[in-house]
C-alpha cells in the first residue's frame, strides 16, 4: 500500500501539490474564526453532585453572582452611592444584577459583586468586555477580578504567549535544521510541513467550535502538536529520502522506498498518538474533550501533510533537495560510528546500564506518590496580574463572600426547622465555620452557605466534604457545591474513567505493535520503557510545581497540579515516547528481516536512528520548551514538563536503556505463540523491507 502511494505520489506530484497546499490554506485562513469562538469552561464534571447543585440553584433563584468582583478603595457612603448610582447605567443586555457596595472597614474597601446575563463561558467573555471599560469610577481606585475577568486575562496571555512561542522556536528550528541538514532547501520543508499543520488543525477547531465548546488551550496544543510532529515527521521524511538517494537510488525508487519505509513509521507513529489522544474523550469535562480534538487533528494532519505534501515535493526537487548547501556540508552522509560503538558499550554490560538506569527513573518518579490536584485559579497568572491582586484582595478582605466554601442546596420543601436543624448539624462538622441560609427559599428549594476552617483544597476541607454528604438531611435531596465539591467530583469522574484509558493506550499499543513486529515482548517493553519514562517526568514536575522547589526561578507559584493537564501531559508523553520507540524498532526490524542477530539488529536500528531520534527530540524541545516561557502556569507545566520528558526518553531511555534490555531479551526479544504468529502473518500492517545495500553491522 504505502509503496503504491509513493510512486502515485510521484507520478501525480504536482497535482498532490496544489491541492494539499490550496486545503492546507483555505482551512487556516478560514480556522481564524476559531478564535473568536474559544472559551474558558470546560473543567467540572458536567453530571456531578457538584454541577448539579449549581443548576438546582440556578434554575430556583437565576444567575448566582461572582461573574464580575470590583474592590474600590473606599467605604465613604457618598462615594458608594456614586458607584451604586454609576454600575446602574451599565447595559442590561450584559449585566443581569448589580448588588450594592459591601463595605469592609477593617480594610477601608468595599467589594461589587455583578452578574452577567449569560451562563455560556464564550459570551460572559464578550459580556466583560462591553462594561469593563465602565466599571472605573472617577477619583477612586479599582481593582477588577472574578471569574470572568480571570478568564479573560488567561485567555488573552495564552494568545499572546502562542504568538511568542511560534515566533522564538521556528527561527531556531530553521537554524538547527539547516545545521542538521547542512542545507537550506532540505530544512525548509519540515518547517514547511509544520506551517501548514498548523493552519489545517485550525480549521478543524473552527469546525468543531460550531457544534460544541473549545477551550482557548486546545488551539495551544494543537500548535504545540502541529508544529512538533510535523517537524519530526518531515525529519524522518527527508532524511530517508536524502539516504536513498546517496545510495544511488533513482528519484522516482527514492520516493517510493521513503514513503514505504519512513512513511510506514509516520502513519503507525500517528495512529498511536492520535489514540493516546483520543483516550481524553472518555472523561466527561468538556476541558479534555477540547484537548483530545486540538491534538488530534494537529498529529492528523500533521502525518497526512508529511504523506502528500512532503513525497510529492521531494518528487519535484529530486537531487535538488541538497541544494544550498552550506560550507560545512560533506558529500558523504555523517558516521554512524559513534552510535555503533554506543550500542557495543551497552550491549556488552546490559545489567550494569539498565539496573542504574531503572532505580534512577524510579527515585525521580517518586515525588509523584505525594501529588495533590486542584483548579484553575488565579494563581495561574503571574504575581501582579491585576485580575489575580483583585482575587487575592477579595480572598483576603471579604473572605465570606468569596467563592470558597459549600454551597447547600435542598429540595423537596423541607420545613424551616428541619433546615435549621440541618445547619447545625452542618456547622457541627469538624473543618466547617458557620453555615447560614444564603437566600429565601423559591419553588421549595433552600440554598444554604458553610464557609471552611481551611483552604477550600486542603486535606481538612475534602475530608468536611465527604462528612456533609454523609448527613441525613432534611427533604427530597441534598446537593453540596462549591469549589472543593467541584474539584473533588472531577478528580473521581477521572479517576472513574482513568483505568479505561490506560487500557485504551496499552491495548493499541500491543496490538498495533505486534501487528507491525510480530512479537508479543516488544510492545510489553514499550509501554514499560514509556511509563518508566513518564513517571520521572512527573515526579520532577510534582517536585517543582507543587513542592515548590525551584518554583521561584520559574516564576510561578507553588500549587496543586491541575488533573487535566496532568491527563493531557500523559496522554502526550506516552505517545511521544512509543513514537520513539518504533522508529528505533522499525529499524531493528529491517535488519532482522536481512538475516541480522539480535545484536546486530540493535547495533544497526541505534546506528540509523540514533542521531535523527536525537534531532527530533531537540527540534521538538524548542517548539515545546518555548512554552516554558509561558505567563500561565499551566503552559509552563507543559513546556517544562515536554522538555524533561523528551530529554529522558530521547537519550537515556532509547538510546541506553531500550539496548540493554534487548540484549537481555535475547532472541525472545521476537517471540510470539504460533496462533497469534499466524495472525500477525495474515494480518501485518507492515510491508517488505527495502534490501540495503550494505553488509549487516558487525557486533563491536
Amino acid at each position: 500500500m504505502f509503496a503504491k502511494w509513493g510512486s502515485l505520489a510521484y507520478r501525480r506530484r504536482w497535482v498532490v501539490l496544489i491541492a494539499t497546499v490550496a486545503l492546507a490554506v483555505v482551512g487556516g485562513i478560514w480556522g481564524l474564526g476559531v478564535f473568536d469562538r474559544l472559551s474558558q469552561g470546560g473543567y467540572e464534571a458536567p453530571t456531578s453532585e457538584a454541577a448539579r447543585a449549581n443548576q438546582v440553584a440556578q434554575d430556583a433563584f437565576g444567575r448566582q453572582g461572582g461573574d464580575v468582583l470590583v474592590v474600590y478603595n473606599t467605604t465613604d457612603p457618598a462615594k458608594l452611592q456614586q458607584i451604586a448610582g454609576e454600575l446602574a447605567d451599565l447595559p442590561t443586555d450584559a449585566v443581569l444584577k448589580v448588588q450594592p457596595p459591601f463595605p469592609s472597614p477593617q480594610s477601608g474597601k468595599s467589594l461589587v459583586v455583578i452578574t452577567l446575563t449569560s451562563g455560556d463561558s464564550n459570551t460572559q467573555l464578550k459580556q466583560y468586555e462591553q462594561i469593563a471599560d465602565r466599571l472605573q469610577v472617577d477619583g477612586l481606585d479599582a481593582q477588577v477580578g472574578g471569574l470572568v475577568p480571570t478568564q479573560k486575562a488567561i485567555s488573552d496571555m495564552s494568545a499572546s504567549d502562542l504568538t511568542k512561542a511560534e515566533a522564538v522556536s521556528l527561527p531556531i528550528v530553521l537554524i538547527l535544521l539547516v545545521i542538521i541538514f547542512g542545507g537550506l532547501v532540505a530544512a525548509s520543508l519540515p518547517v514547511l510541513v509544520g506551517g501548514l499543520a498548523i493552519m489545517g488543525s485550525l480549521g478543524v477547531l473552527h469546525a468543531v467550535s460550531l457544534v460544541a465548546d473549545v477551550n482557548s488551550f486546545a488551539v495551544n496544543v494543537a500548535s504545540l502538536l502541529g508544529l512538533g510532529m510535523a517537524i519530526d515527521y518531515g525529519l524522518f521524511m527527508v532524511g530517508r529520502f536524502r539516504e536513498e538517494l546517496a545510495a544511488g537510488r533513482s528519484t522516482p525508487d527514492a520516493v517510493r522506498r521513503t514513503v514505504m519505509s519512513a512513511g510506514r513509521t509516520v502513519v503507525f507513529s500517528a495512529t498511536l498518538l492520535v489514540i493516546a489522544l483520543a483516550g481524553l474523550l472518555l472523561f466527561p469535562q468538556g476541558f479534555l474533550k477540547s484537548l483530545s480534538y486540538g491534538g488530534m487533528s494537529a498529529v492528523a494532519i500533521a502525518a497526512i501533510v508529511s504523506l502528500t505534501l512532503l513525497p510529492a515535493l521531494l518528487a519535484v526537487l529530486g537531487h535538488r533537495v541538497d541544494k544550498l548547501a552550506m560550507p560545512w556540508r560533506k558529500k558523504k552522509e555523517p558516521s554512524e560510528g559513534g552510535w555503533r560503538r554506543l550500542a557495543g558499550r551497552v550491549m556488552k554490560r546490559p545489567v550494569l546500564f539498565a539496573l542504574p538506569i531503572v532505580l534512577v527513573l524510579l527515585a525521580l518518579g517518586s515525588p509523584f506518590l505525594g501529588v495533590k490536584f486542584g483548579e484553575v485559579t488565579e494563581k495561574v497568572l503571574p504575581e501582579g496580574n491585576p485580575a489575580r491582586v483583585a482575587a487575592e484582595t477579595v480572598n483576603h478582605d471579604f473572605a465570606a463572600l468569596s467563592n470558597s466554601g459549600f454551597k447547600i442546596v435542598i429540595t423537596g420543601d423541607p420545613s424551616q426547622a428541619e433546615v435549621q436543624e440541618f445547619i447545625g448539624e452542618v456547622g457541627a462538622v469538624p473543618g466547617v465555620g458557620e453555615a447560614q441560609i444564603a437566600a429565601e427559599p423559591a419553588n421549595g428549594v433552600w440554598l444554604l452557605n458553610a464557609g471552611l476552617d481551611q483552604d477550600a483544597l486542603s486535606d481538612e476541607s475534602k475530608q468536611a466534604l465527604r462528612d456533609v454528604r454523609a448527613l441525613d438531611g432534611p427533604g427530597d435531596e441534598v446537593l453540596v457545591g462549591g469549589s472543593t465539591a467541584m474539584v473533588t467530583d472531577s478528580l473521581d469522574a477521572i479517576g472513574e474513567k482513568l483505568p479505561l484509558m490506560v487500557l485504551l493506550l496499552v491495548g493499541a499499543t500491543f496490538v498495533l505493535m505486534f501487528l507491525a513486529f510480530g512479537s508479543v515482548l516488544l510492545p510489553i517493553k514499550a509501554v514499560v520503557m514509556s511509563a518508566l519514562s513518564l513517571s520521572a517526568t512527573f515526579g520532577v514536575l510534582v517536585w517543582v510545581f507543587q513542592d515548590g522547589h525551584g518554583a521561584s526561578l520559574l516564576g510561578v507559584t507553588p500549587a496543586p497540579l491541575e488533573s487535566g493537564i496532568v491527563v493531557l501531559m500523559a496522554a502526550v508523553v506516552f505517545g511521544l515516547s512509543t513514537d520513539y520507540e518504533v522508529f528505533l524498532l522499525s529499524r531493528m526490524v529491517e535488519a532482522r528481516g536481512r538475516g541480522a542477530s539480535t545484536e546486530e539488529a540493535v547495533t544497526a536500528g541505534l546506528a540509523k536512528t540514533g542521531r535523527v531520534i536525537t534531532a527530533a527530540a531537540l527540534l521538538l524541545i524548542v517548539v515545546t520548551g518555548a512554552f516554558a516561557f509561558s505567563q500561565i502556569t499551566m503552559m509552563r507545566f507543559v513546556g517544562v514538563g515536554m522538555i524533561l520528558a523528551l530529554a529522558l526518553d530521547a537519550t537515556v531511555v532509547r538510546m541506553l536503556l531500550v539496548p540493554a534490555v534487548m540484549k537481555m531479551l535475547g532472541d525472545a526479544a521476537w517471540w510470539a505463540p504460533g496462533p497469534l504468529r499466524r495472525i500477525q502473518e495474515r494480518m501485518a500492517i507492515h510491508e517488505d523491507a527495502p534490501v540495503e545495500d550494505e553488509r549487516l553491522p558487525q557486533p563491536v
